[in-house]
C-alpha cells in the first residue's frame, strides 16, 4: 500500500516524518515486508524547507504523480492560512481523492481538504488553535475540535502534530489489526493508541495554561481532591471570589467550565486506573467523587467516547 504525504512550504516536520515512521514501524513489526511503500510530495521537486528549518527531500512533485496511492495525507504548516496553495494542486487533490481509498489531513492539513471542498459536510479536526478559524472560514465544515482525530467515511482528519501519529496508528489498525497497532505504538514509545474522540487536553496540561495564581491554585486543589466535593458554589467559596465572577475568570484563565475542567480531570485520573489497575469500578466510581458507577460511566462516555469496561479492555497493561 502506498502512503503518500504532501510537504506544504514550511510544514510542520513531525507532522510529515511522525505518521511515517508509524507506517515504517508496522512493517519492520510484519518483519520487514514491504506492507507500506511510503513517499513524500512537495509542490515541486525542490527541497521543502521546514518550519523548524530542517530540510526535507520529496520523491517528486505532485504533478508527476501517475498512480493513484493507496492513502494520500496532506500535512499542515504554522502558518496554512499564508501558505495555502495554488489551485493546480486543488484540481489535482480532487481528482486523487476521487482515485484513492483514504485521504486525510495533519494537523492544519484540514484547511487545504477544506479548500478543496473535500471536507463540506463532514465532521473533521485539527490542531486546538486552529479550530474556530477552519469553522469561520469553511462553513459547511462540521468543526469538532476537541478530537484527536475523526473519521468521516473514507475521509481522516487529525489535530496537531503528534496525532498524526495517533491516526497513523488508527490506519495501522485498520489495515492489520488492533494487535499490530499496538506493537508499534509499545516500541515507539506511545500511548496505546489513544482513541480518536479522547481530548487534546488532559487537566494537568490546562492548569499549566491559567496565569493568575488564584485560578492555578483551584486547579491543582481540584486535581489534589477529586473524590470530595467540586462543585462550583463550593469553589468559588474556597477561591474567596462570587460565583458568578469565579464562573467569568475561571473560563477565561482555563478555556472551559470549572465543572468542565473537573470532569476532564477526574476522567483523566480514571483513564490512568482503569489502565494500571484492576480496580473495580464502584471503589474506582468512589475515589473520582462520582455518587454512582453510572454517573461515571456516562461521564466517561462523554469524555473518551467508549465506556471504561471497553476503554480496560483494550487499554489495560
Amino acid at each position: 500500500m502506498k502512503i503518500a504525504i504532501v510537504a506544504l512550504p514550511n510544514v510542520q516536520l513531525l507532522d510529515v516524518v511522525g505518521p511515517a515512521d508509524v507506517f515504517a514501524e508496522a512493517a519492520v513489526q510484519l518483519g520487514g515486508k514491504r506492507c507500506y511503500d511510503i513517499e513524500v510530495i512537495g509542490l515541486t521537486n525542490a527541497v521543502v524547507r521546514a518550519s523548524n528549518g530542517l530540510g526535507i527531500v520529496v520523491s517528486r512533485s505532485f504533478d508527476t504523480v501517475t498512480e493513484p496511492p493507496d492513502t494520500l495525507l496532506v500535512a499542515g504548516t504554522p502558518d496554512i492560512r499564508e501558505n495555502m496553495v495554488n489551485q493546480a494542486f486543488i484540481d489535482w487533490l480532487i481528482c486523487q481523492s476521487k482515485l484513492v481509498r483514504r485521504i486525510g489531513s495533519v494537523c492544519s492539513g484540514a484547511f487545504v481538504l477544506a479548500q478543496a471542498g473535500l471536507l463540506d459536510a463532514k465532521k473533521a479536526t485539527t490542531h486546538w488553535g486552529s479550530a474556530v478559524q477552519l469553522a469561520k472560514d469553511y462553513p459547511a465544515v462540521e468543526v469538532v475540535p476537541d478530537n484527536i482525530f475523526i473519521r468521516d467515511g473514507n475521509t481522516y482528519t487529525s489535530a496537531g502534530i503528534s496525532a498524526g501519529m495517533d491516526l497513523a496508528l488508527a490506519l495501522v489498525e485498520e489495515d492489520f489489526g488492533r494487535e499490530l497497532s499496538l506493537r508499534v505504538a509499545r516500541e515507539m514509545v506511545m500511548f496505546l493508541r489513544r482513541p480518536g474522540g479522547q481530548s487534546q487536553f488532559s487537566a494537568h496540561l490546562a492548569a499549566q495554561t491559567a496565569q493568575k495564581s488564584a485560578i492555578r491554585q483551584i486547579q491543582e486543589f481540584i486535581l489534589n481532591n477529586l473524590n470530595k466535593d467540586l462543585a462550583v458554589a463550593r469553589l468559588a467559596l474556597q477561591s474567596g471570589m462570587s460565583e458568578r465572577n469565579f464562573s467569568r475568570i475561571f473560563r477565561e484563565e482555563a478555556g472551559m467550565t470549572p465543572a468542565q475542567f473537573v470532569e476532564t480531570a477526574r476522567i483523566d485520573a480514571g483513564r490512568r486506573l482503569l489502565e494500571d489497575s484492576d480496580m473495580h469500578l464502584k471503589r474506582l466510581a468512589d475515589e473520582l467523587g462520582y455518587a454512582s458507577v453510572d454517573a461515571f460511566r456516562r461521564a466517561f462516555v462523554r469524555q473518551v467516547g467508549v465506556g471504561p469496561h471497553e476503554y480496560r479492555k483494550r487499554f489495560s497493561g
